[in-house]
């Protein structure tokens, strides 16, 4: 039997929201075993909803990414079915743990002493006020691998802030790079990629100090400020500005080396543009033996043969007219069809998707991107897979989205050896459960 890439190694994820569980995830695709410990009197916001019981006036409200639920109702157990949650925690084991008190932590300290990584991206001081320092950890396995994954770092005049993802974009000055030019960062939508820049750069570093102490024997600490992570977004213009003294400023889809036409172009929607379904498509042009081969492919209309487009500076200075033109080629026709029909000119072009159409991309179905997996309550539904496929180990499903509490038995009985009598004592102190406990909202 072929076995996973990281089988055999045991991960406690002690984390919330995105950052810190997209890298538990990746390592849980690659076969690790990942246990998460959950409060049955704590709900985490964000990590498996919004609140534990959301009302259902809540959930008409929300945006469907971040609070939409199975035929729109709040179900028995939205916990267990919220798409932030089900879309980051499949290949991982739940079970239930109150760490504020002294059992619970000891219960911690047991498992810790069993695994070789413990991740965390909670809030500078998070886990310190639980007593849950380097230092305890280190005494409960001298071997043990600690990330830390802070908004700003751990040190430093921002180490105390709160920060989602919206916050990182907003410090690090991407919200002034990104968006429109006719714009002000008012008019962005949110977006989270400092989150999964953390979260794959953690994965990363988790397999590289794996990797060292196993030759060492020698566990480590990891710190990854996110912040300073995600800068990798805008290098260039990091660089512009140390080199150059130069203040970059929000483009919109315009290439940032200046080749033209660069841009998002209308395609045929079978709604409108005040819609979803409006459709568009991204063309890329690169140097001036492309523009010739776009005018081609567009039947070579008088408007794309002016000479004052025949070089890339020309294009440059009358970029807007040239986005008009192509505009109106583009809103005509079918995104796909564009794609195949300019790609075949040699031409960078790709649709535009908003998520439900990823599920169906020709290309995502040919690699089996999509899983189909059953989530209780929920029901069955296909799902985003695993990234990679690797030739000779299997990178799979292997655990469904984890329900709250499902692997209790496995974590308290199999792994930790507790007698019946610890059991039922954790049991009948609240600290095992399947469900949150009712004073939680």
């Amino acid at each position: 039997m072929t076995h996973k890439p990281l089988e055999g190694i045991r991960v406690v994820d002690l984390c919330v929201v995105w950052a810190g569980p997209f890298a538990t995830m990746l390592l849980g695709d690659l076969g690790a075993e990942v246990i998460k410990p959950e409060n049955p009197f704590v709900f985490q916001p964000m990590t498996r909803g919004a609140m534990a019981r959301p009302p259902q006036i809540l959930l008409e409200r929300s945006i469907a990414w971040s609070g939409g639920l199975p035929r729109n109702e709040v179900g028995p157990r939205p916990w267990n079915y919220n798409p932030t949650f089900v879309s980051l925690y499949r290949n991982k084991k739940s079970f239930t743990v109150d760490l504020r008190r002294p059992e619970g932590k000891e219960i911690l300290r047991r498992l810790v002493a069993v695994s070789d990584v413990v991740y965390e991206n909670n809030a500078v001081g998070t886990l310190e006020k639980l007593g849950i320092t380097e230092s305890w950890l280190r005494e409960a396995n001298p071997r043990v691998i600690l990330v830390r994954v802070p908004a700003y770092g751990l040190t430093g005049p921002y180490h105390n802030a709160r920060a989602l993802g919206v916050h990182l974009e907003a410090v690090m000055g991407h919200t002034l790079l990104r968006g429109y030019d006719d714009a002000d960062p008012s008019a962005n939508t949110a977006i989270y990629s400092g989150d999964y820049m953390a979260g794959a750069q953690g994965a990363l570093a988790v397999m590289a100090a794996l990797w060292y102490r196993e030759r060492t024997g020698e566990g480590q600490t990891i710190e990854i400020a996110q912040a300073e992570n995600a800068a990798a977004m805008f290098t260039h213009a990091i660089m512009d500005y140390s080199l150059n003294r130069n203040v970059q400023s929000a483009i919109g889809n315009r290439d940032v080396h200046g080749r033209y036409p660069c841009g998002v172009y209308p395609a045929r929607s079978p709604g409108d543009a005040t819609t979803m379904d409006d459709h568009w498509i991204a063309i890329h042009v690169e140097n001036d033996e492309q523009w010739q081969r776009l005018v081609e492919a567009m039947g070579s209309p008088d408007w794309a043969r002016d000479e004052r487009f025949a070089t890339n500076d020309g294009r440059a200075a009358h970029y807007r007219e040239i986005d008009e033109g192509i505009a109106a080629w583009t809103r005509e026709r079918d995104d796909y069809e564009l794609m195949h029909l300019l790609q075949g000119f040699g031409i960078a072009a790709t649709p535009v998707l908003e998520a439900s159409r990823m599920f169906g991309d020709p290309h995502l179905r040919a690699r089996n991107f999509f899983r189909k997996q059953t989530v209780r309550d929920a029901g069955t539904h296909e799902y985003v897979g695993p990234l990679w496929q690797f030739e000779k180990t299997p990178v799979e499903f292997y655990q469904p989205p984890v329900c709250f509490g499902e692997h209790n038995e496995y974590v308290y009985r199999e792994l930790l050896k507790l007698s019946d009598e610890e059991y039922e004592a954790l049991k009948a102190g609240g600290h095992i459960a399947e469900e949150y406990d009712p004073s939680v909202p």
